[in-house]
């Protein structure tokens, strides 16, 4: 079978403010400071699995123009442009409709476009096991990070003892659990039986369109009745019709949750997805007080914890700050303790609501 991939690309990233905002989210930025954004190293991975005219971008159609921009080697008829955002079962519903016209028979890899992976042989050989087991089941494939430490920022999977006949390492999913309270994050870490929930997907064309016909009919028959145009110039029309009547719902709760073929593939590939500043932290590499410094011409005097990111040109002193997230961009400034860093996103909302200004 012919193996496509799919980018999620439409989120706002409100959680990574001031750099992220809804005019250029953060998967359109060098976060890690590598020379590549978010986006651009998650293409140049899936370039490992699939050729470019078999990868797809999703995306709001206002950022049509940062992915083009970004990945010139992207078909233009590969990216798939939404009117207005609906979660991630519309999304791909609408990527599995387009590739199912194209060729039915395919198998799909399906993930966000804001992760950091650190061990990308690992991730690509996890992907090709899965791709391998699509290929030959009507099953459904997702990811689970093995846990270094309890997490209440991330879903859980637990997975049961029983795999897939002829692929061992592939469990059957007993249930999703949602961000748990510190107490059950502890009681999930240690049960050894709980995997975070990346987001990553794979299945075939087949078996995800009958898992939407059963689960979420109505939404794939829309997208069905656009199988003549799609990859015409009457698709972005047709598109918004069907966008404007379409259920707001995540991919996770219309069909993961609900489907009894479900299955995961504990895996351990250096992921992260990269949410907050703090989980960014986690990833840099930090000085002999533990700063994580993205600046340039950053001094730090008696700072300790404390994460720093400003431009290039930009001339920042610290002096007595512990566990802090300072970032300077553009016109906007934060300085936020780190162990508050859930509150960015209200942040934000308050700021649309006092200064009735696009910071968000």
């Amino acid at each position: 079978m012919k193996a496509y991939a799919v980018i999620m690309a439409g989120g706002i990233g409100s959680r990574f403010w001031p750099m992220s905002t809804a005019s250029h989210p953060k998967q359109f930025h060098d976060v890690l400071g590598t020379g590549e954004s978010l986006l651009q190293q998650t293409y140049r991975r899936l370039s490992g699995l699939c050729q470019p005219e078999n990868i797809l971008v999703v995306t709001n159609q206002q950022y049509v123009g940062l992915v083009a921009g970004q990945l010139p080697g992207l078909p233009a008829h590969n990216i798939l442009s939404e009117p207005s955002r609906r979660n991630t079962a519309p999304c791909l519903a609408y990527a599995v409709a387009k590739i199912g016209r194209r060729d039915p028979n395919a198998t799909m890899v399906v993930c966000p476009s804001d992760h950091l992976v650190t061990k990308e042989e690992e991730y690509l050989r996890i992907l090709g096991r899965c791709l391998d087991a699509a290929s030959t089941s009507q099953e459904l494939f997702t990811l689970g990070i093995k846990p270094n430490r309890p997490d209440t920022g991330y879903g859980y999977i637990q997975f049961g003892s029983d795999t897939l006949p002829g692929f061992d390492d592939i469990h059957t999913v007993r249930t999703f659990a949602e961000k748990p309270d510190l107490e059950n994050a502890i009681a999930f870490f240690e049960s050894g039986e709980f995997l975070w929930n990346a987001g990553i997907f794979v299945w075939s064309v087949g078996a995800i369109r009958t898992a939407l016909q059963r689960h979420m009919p109505e939404l794939i028959a829309s997208f069905d009745q656009g199988m003549g145009v799609y990859d015409t110039p009457e698709e972005e029309a047709f598109v918004a019709e069907v966008y404007s009547s379409a259920e707001n719902q995540s991919i996770d709760y219309g069909i993961m949750e609900k489907a009894d073929n479900v299955y995961v593939l504990p895996a351990e590939f250096g992921w992260s997805d990269l949410g907050t500043w703090g989980s960014l932290y986690e990833h840099k590499t930090k000085d002999d007080k533990g700063n994580a410094v993205i600046a340039p011409k950053a001094l730090l005097y008696d700072c300790e914890g404390t994460i720093v990111r400003a431009p290039a040109h930009k001339i920042v002193v610290l002096e007595g700050l512990t566990d802090f997230i300072v970032v300077d961009e553009g016109d906007r400034l934060l300085v936020c303790h780190r162990h508050n860093e859930q509150a960015i996103k209200s942040f934000v909302n308050d700021l649309r609501i006092r200064f009735d200004e696009d910071h968000g």
